[in-house]
């Protein structure tokens, strides 16, 4: 593999000392960007885009060509495991995904399998291992999953959900059933992670969109203790270094101390939870990224500056700090916007790391 011109990402999230605070954004590849738009465009749809290595590549790689960021991230869906299980994921115009045969029941459970990388998602690893051809050593590449529960909510709801009343039913009902359906998407989670690790991907994120639906007894059950499982069962070192974990549990706040305890090496910090207080908290155990409120961005450059100051300073002096959103970019933000927040970043970050 070629050497990595700039590991500072790598090192912030193992609370290695770093000359300012390395920034990316969740979604940094997406409709905010009209070169994004016209790729898809071509592709025909978004799972189309996503399933041609190519186009996912050449999607990754067009914030970089924007904006000096500090890590790219895989272009491509966390739905992949389960339309792979062989659930039928399809897309609505205006709706979003939905699967033509939801899992319901003990033999919906027993019937899925756990995908083989290699086969069923080929596509996936192929464009881990192009991605860090093309990148040429200039960031690292961050491989991702949905977390279980996350995946299982979609699974179970048939598509997205308000109020999650399916699988709540199965979870307060049959936890059992929740339980056996957890175990089998951890295993793929796993093994999915793994073989991004193994074609390239430098650090493995997983995202817990819907755990912070749960009460804290059901979080800490049915999206955590999985989890916990996933960071257990990485490869966590790849060519020579170590491949960090960072766990992202969106309205997760108040467990984050629960979450440093899983063995992994960052969280990602939504907007609703402060840095300094979530510094405190977790004790420095791991790293912290986050956590711009994405509704800044539709401010103006001057704002926008003052408000990556108010979040450089939450988090203070000393390393271990990955600047990001608290949640993905949103698809109507000015380009130039995520450019003034890039160039604050890197222009008010290295007084907390001199």
């Amino acid at each position: 593999m070629t050497e990595l011109k700039n590991d500072t990402f790598l090192r912030a999230l193992l609370r290695e000392p770093v000359d300012y605070t390395p920034v990316w954004m969740m979604r940094q590849a997406g409709r905010y960007l009209p070169e994004y738009r016209a790729t898809r465009a071509r592709a025909g749809s978004f799972m189309q885009l996503c399933m041609a290595p190519e186009l996912a590549c050449e999607v990754t790689l067009q914030p970089l060509e924007r904006f000096p960021l500090d890590a790219a991230i895989l272009f491509s869906d966390i739905l992949t495991i389960p339309d792979a299980m062989g659930l039928g994921l399809y897309f609505a115009e205006g709706e979003g995904p939905h699967f033509e045969r939801p899992v319901r029941s003990a033999a919906d459970i027993e019937r899925l399998g756990i995908p083989d990388p290699e086969q069923e998602l080929r596509y996936v690893v192929d464009a881990v291992a192009l991605i860090r051809r093309e990148l040429g050593g200039r960031v690292p590449l961050i491989g991702f999953s949905g977390s279980p529960w996350t995946l299982a909510t979609y699974m179970v709801e048939g598509g997205g959900a308000k109020n999650f009343s399916r699988i709540k039913a199965m979870m307060y009902d049959r936890p059992d059933l929740l339980h056996a359906l957890l175990e089998k998407v951890t295993d793929a989670v796993i093994v999915y992670l793994n073989a991004q690790i193994a074609r390239g991907a430098q650090a493995a994120m997983v995202f817990d969109t819907w755990g912070g639906a749960l009460a804290p007894a059901c979080y800490q059950e049915f999206s955590l203790r999985y989890m916990e499982r996933i960071v257990a069962g990485l490869t966590r070192e790849a060519e020579g270094r170590r491949v960090p974990a960072i766990l992202f549990t969106k309205n997760g706040g108040q467990w984050l101390d629960r979450m440093a305890a899983t063995g992994c090496d960052a969280l990602g910090v939504d907007w609703t939870t402060d840095l300094a207080d979530a510094r405190r908290r977790i004790q420095d155990r791991v790293a912290l990224q986050g956590n711009l409120d994405p509704c800044v961005l539709y401010a103006s450059p001057e704002q926008i500056r003052a408000e990556v100051a108010r979040v450089l300073e939450s988090y203070g002096r000393g390393h271990g700090h990955v600047f990001n959103l608290g949640h993905g970019i949103t698809p109507d933000v000015d380009p130039e916007h995520a450019a003034a927040m890039v160039a604050a970043v890197h222009e008010l970050s290295p007084a907390y790391h001199a």
